[in-house]
């Protein structure tokens, strides 16, 4: 029996961007922009490629606390220094992925890194938020870097491009991210004229972001760069074909059916664990960062 077709919700494009700190400019696709459902994916933040000037000063986003999910922040252009509260530290080049689990809490700051602010040049970033379950909202932090070598990769047919996975599996090869329940997160780099097919569970919340090129689906709909693949929960099989060499960032995983409350940078499942947050954070429990 054929997978049933994972079906076109809608195709929505980028949300007025807005500034992030003074570093990243960035749309909002959810839960800001637009009122869809990606659970397990909280937030997706995408700052479109831009072309920066050099400069000397430090451009970025200063110490924050996050608790109750994790940050996922994937590098096209541009490079990103980070620092948090658990003693972690490095550089995001282009290709990288930072992969980092607050849960139980941690401060946090990234700011443009310095040779690349002093150079200037295009600067090109996704931001996700990833939920996490009740059970596992407060467990320790955790830091996953992932540079862009140690990204599984998968060939397409018919030398069509590669996927590059970061977290799940696709046909067989499983990436390097570990997560906390079912999802997928891959890098598809499909050339002119090439395709590729995805299969997901019906039941998995699914979206792609285009960030370069144009793509057909399924053979029926066409979305450019920088606009947002919404799919209904009626299928398993996604059908893409580039109409110009492409890089999609395919997003799907299984939701997490639990009450969410959210407060800033607090994503936990209700009021009384938000005030907690606010509170712990108030007594210095994340940490120190300078």
């Amino acid at each position: 029996m054929e997978n049933k077709i994972k079906s076109v919700f809608s195709i929505l494009d980028a949300p007025q961007p807005h500034m992030v700190g003074d570093g990243f400019r960035v749309s909002n696709f959810f839960p800001g922009g637009y009122k869809i459902k990606m659970s397990p994916f909280f937030l997706l933040d995408y700052n479109a490629k831009v072309l920066l000037p050099p400069t000397d000063e430090l451009r970025g986003v200063g110490v924050h606390p996050h608790r109750g999910f994790e940050t996922v922040t994937i590098a096209y252009h541009g490079a990103v220094a980070h620092h948090d509260s658990a003693g972690n530290s490095g550089i995001i080049y282009p290709g990288d992925v930072q992969w980092m689990t607050a849960a139980g809490g941690i401060l946090h700051k990234e700011y443009h890194e310095k040779e690349f602010s002093a150079k200037g040049g295009p600067f090109q970033m996704v931001q996700l938020w990833v939920n996490l379950p009740a059970k596992d909202k407060m467990s320790k932090p955790k830091y996953q870097a992932i540079e862009h070598k140690d990204l599984a990769i998968a060939e397409l047919t018919d030398n069509g491009g590669e996927v590059e996975i970061i977290a799940g599996t696709y046909n067989g090869v499983t990436g390097p991210a570990t997560t906390f329940t079912p999802l997928h997160v891959y890098n598809a780099k499909i050339k002119a004229g090439k395709s590729a097919v995805f299969n997901f569970p019906a039941a998995y919340n699914t979206g792609f972001l285009v960030i370069e090129g144009e793509i057909s689906i399924n053979g029926q709909e066409n979305a450019g760069a920088s606009q947002f693949i919404y799919f209904k929960n009626d299928g398993e099989e996604i059908s893409v074909e580039a109409k110009e060499d492409s890089l999609i960032l395919v997003l799907s995983g299984e939701p997490i059916q639990e009450p969410i409350a959210q407060y800033g940078p607090f994503l936990m499942n209700n009021q009384q664990e938000i005030k907690q947050a606010i509170s712990d954070y108030n007594e210095g429990k994340f940490g120190y960062l300078e």
